[in-house]
């Protein structure tokens, strides 16, 4: 069986090879795209969207479909690994608790143990517990929101400059994750839970493909964002910038949701109870 994989993989890679023969040299002015494709959105991405930045121009409304189902693909993993990440069933795991004392900190470990909803004197705590530092959490409580704020920025400024919203969303997710790493994932999932993060990545997917339908009124296409024009009370090629920025709103949102579940569920290996 694997003689027979290993074979099927090298006679579709040396296919796939030998068809890559017959594409153009790499930055080839006499290729199609470079004669046909390029010009036509250098010269007319301005003018027809009113956005300067031709990449998001691009991205988001001639291949719209393209970044749409790339969204989806992100759904689909983050729906993937929920499926084979997560545990579902209740484990009985160890109670790592501890507790301050005048020459420092004592931990007890105790099988199975439960804690009193009105004790004070003990604190549940992971497995891999490490002296937290106040310098460190001071650090990141100041870095974090001006993380999130930047990654806002980047969302909304991508028709103007370098960013978009698959940027603006691993920035805030790394914000998150960030606040993980220098508190507990406890405290992350208490902020930022399971339902949140599944919520906020179907709201994504939501926003691009919904925006899509909106579009489709009499004579339109879908994702065609000049026919929110009358919905904005806009002009059409204004409609369009804004449906862009719409859509990239989605995006970074799918993406910051996706980028935080997967964290949680590979750093607590499925059981959203303790990890780093």
């Amino acid at each position: 069986m694997k003689s027979a994989a290993l074979a099927i993989v090298i006679l579709l890679g040396g296919l796939l090879t030998y068809v890559s023969l017959d594409f153009p040299s790499w930055g080839d002015p006499a290729a199609p795209a470079s004669r046909h494709v390029s010009p036509r959105y250098i010269e007319k991405t301005l003018t027809e969207t009113s956005v300067p930045n031709i990449v998001t121009a691009v991205l988001a409304d001639y291949r719209g479909y393209d970044t749409m189902f790339e969204t989806i693909v992100i759904f689909a993993a983050a729906v993937a690994c929920l499926i084979l990440l997560r545990v579902f069933r209740r484990m009985q795991a160890r109670q790592v608790m501890y507790r301050h004392t005048p020459s420092g900190i004592t931990l007890i470990f105790a099988e199975g143990a439960v804690l009193p909803p009105e004790s004070n004197v003990f604190e549940r705590i992971d497995l891999d517990w490490v002296p937290q530092s106040v310098v460190i959490k001071t650090a990141c409580r100041l870095i974090v929101p001006f993380s999130q704020i930047f990654a806002l920025y980047v969302i909304a400024h991508g028709h103007h400059s370098p960013g978009g919203g698959f940027q603006g969303g691993v920035i805030l997710g790394a914000s998150v994750i960030l606040f993980a790493l220098s508190h507990t994932l406890r405290n992350t999932i208490a902020r930022f839970s399971e339902k949140l993060a599944v919520g906020l990545c179907v709201l994504g997917v939501f926003i691009y493909a919904g925006t899509g339908l909106v579009c489709l009124r009499p004579g339109s296409n879908y994702l065609d964002y000049s026919a929110l024009a009358p919905l904005l009370r806009l002009d059409p090629v204004a409609a369009r910038s804004m449906g862009i920025l719409i859509v990239e709103i989605g995006v970074g949102i799918a993406v910051m949701a996706v980028m935080i579940h997967l964290y949680i569920n590979i750093a607590s290996a499925g059981r959203h109870d303790e990890g780093v």
